[in-house]
């Protein structure tokens, strides 16, 4: 397979609201080196793509406030930026981004990944992605990298796969298992029963397609949104495509991709991976995966914790942190806001930050 005809596309778009304080509408959570690494979730999910292909051919999905940040966490030329001028959820950006990749080259290959996911296998996640683009090279085919459930998670939508091989095109065909169904999250006895039965897989919104194969599913089954950025074919790659995407791109359908293609479309594949992957979706799944500290997560270097168990603590360095007698507790300090919350009730963190900031400013949001 080629290496000219690969392509990544890291969506970078959204607000992680689910991580405030720290993630904030300004400085969303990919931007944000949440692991303590000294790198942003954002920087490390491009280093790992930089082994896929060279970096003239990643590119960035983000929101028009954003690109600034983009710009300054990665040695990107701004050409490589796909700017969202509204958030109109992830079929109208892909549909975008497709285009755009198939006028330079309508041989591509796509990766498409989120750009705040945490991925502790990275060789044997690099070694699934080169499978699903060699298939996708031989195959009219739309494919989702399936991560292998370790627990009944009810967060998470789920895919039913069928065990039986796919018609062999290309080595290692026998990874690629041919998709059954997608399910929504689900009540956590029945996703006990998909953890029992085996052949369901998370979604973890990891795409790998022909730019053709998708040009051909957006037409069938989401043709408002495969027209509309069609029609501005011509404007890419000149001075015109800001004036077109600005003035169109607002008045597309505001859907997912998943409820556009992937439910509706028979030629869904996914290869099912064991990869070390967290979507980091919230403080809890942060503390899942983060070397411990007598059973607590911290993210500060001048810390004195006593009588303190399954805690979360992340605090700017420059300050000293002290406690006594706390357990399952949530806390969190970005100098302007300071979180202590039972980790029981994190679901309520988004809803808290939103009444937390009709209350006191725009600032804290």
């Amino acid at each position: 397979m080629s290496i000219s005809n690969r392509y990544v596309l890291i969506m970078a778009g959204g607000v992680g609201s689910r991580f405030w304080p720290k993630s904030r509408n300004s400085f969303p959570k990919q931007f944000i080196d949440i692991l303590g690494t000294g790198q942003s979730l954002l920087q490390i999910t491009y280093a790992r793509f930089l082994k896929i292909c060279d970096a003239a051919q990643i590119y960035v999905l983000t929101n028009n406030n954003y690109v600034d940040l983009v710009l300054n966490q990665l040695s990107l030329e701004r050409g490589n930026i796909i700017v969202e001028p509204s958030r109109n959820n992830t079929a109208p950006c892909l549909a975008y981004a497709n285009a755009k990749i198939s006028k330079i080259n309508p041989e591509a290959n796509i990766v498409v990944a989120p750009s705040d996911h945490l991925i502790l296998k990275e060789d044997e996640f690099l070694s699934k992605i080169e499978v699903a683009l060699s298939y996708a090279e031989a195959n009219d085919a739309l494919i989702t990298l399936g991560i292998k459930p370790t627990r009944p998670d009810t967060g998470y939508g789920y895919i039913k796969y069928e065990n039986e091989q796919v018609i062999k095109t290309t080595e290692r065909v026998d990874e690629v298992k041919k998709v059954e169904a997608f399910v929504e999250k689900p009540q956590l006895e029945i996703a006990e029963e998909y953890l029992k039965n085996g052949d369901y897989l998370w979604n973890a919104g990891i795409f790998i397609w022909s730019a053709r194969s998708f040009s051909r599913a957006l037409e069938v089954h989401a043709p408002s949104i495969y027209e509309l950025f069609n029609r501005g074919l011509a404007s890419y790659g000149t001075e015109q495509e800001a004036e077109f995407i600005n003035l169109n791109y607002p008045t597309a359908k505001n859907i997912s991709i998943d409820f556009a293609v992937m439910e509706k479309a028979t030629n869904i594949f996914t290869i099912p991976a064991d990869i070390g992957w967290s979507d980091l979706g919230t403080w809890a799944s942060l503390h899942e995966v983060t070397k411990k500290d007598n059973d607590n997560s911290i993210n500060s270097k001048n810390f004195i914790l006593n009588n303190t168990k399954d805690c979360i603590v992340s605090v700017n360095n420059h300050k000293a942190v002290i406690i006594d007698g706390l357990e399952n507790y949530i806390v969190v300090d970005d100098d302007e806001v300071l979180l202590i919350y039972p980790k029981a009730k994190e679901q309520e963190i988004k809803e808290v930050s939103s009444n937390f900031v009709n209350s006191f400013g725009s600032r804290f949001n």
